[in-house]
């Protein structure tokens, strides 16, 4: 999978998505990053603490997955950004991507998702 051109990809979605990026295990973001020209809202210690926090989410929602299933995507809306998380590579990686507040996330997510699985 090449993460690069995947976040590259997302970027290229919409233009209300403000950042694609790739984390590890450890919350730090590998590839991808903010579009041009968008400031961030998070330094980048926040960045990857945010990125731990949903990891550990992740982590949490996989002791259901006997009885759910494996989770695909979930989407949070904050005041000023929404964030969507998909897990990659049977979860050693993280896709977060994050869009304004009236953006189509349903149309991002699923053009995301369609992305990732041709990868």
């Amino acid at each position: 999978m090449d993460y690069d051109q995947i976040c590259k990809k997302v970027l290229d979605i919409d233009p209300k998505v403000r950042f694609a990026g790739i984390c590890d295990e450890t919350g730090e973001t590998k590839y991808g990053g903010m579009r041009d020209g968008k400031p961030s809202l998070l330094s980048p210690q926040e960045s990857q603490k945010s990125n731990l926090q949903a990891l550990g989410r992740w982590g949490l929602r996989k002791t259901l997955t006997s009885k759910t299933g494996r989770g695909i995507y979930a989407m949070t809306e904050y005041e000023k950004l929404k964030r969507i998380t998909i897990p990659l590579d049977d979860d050693d990686h993280l896709l977060v991507v994050t869009t304004e507040v009236d953006a189509d996330h349903g149309n991002i997510i699923s053009k995301t998702l369609k992305l990732v699985s041709q990868e």
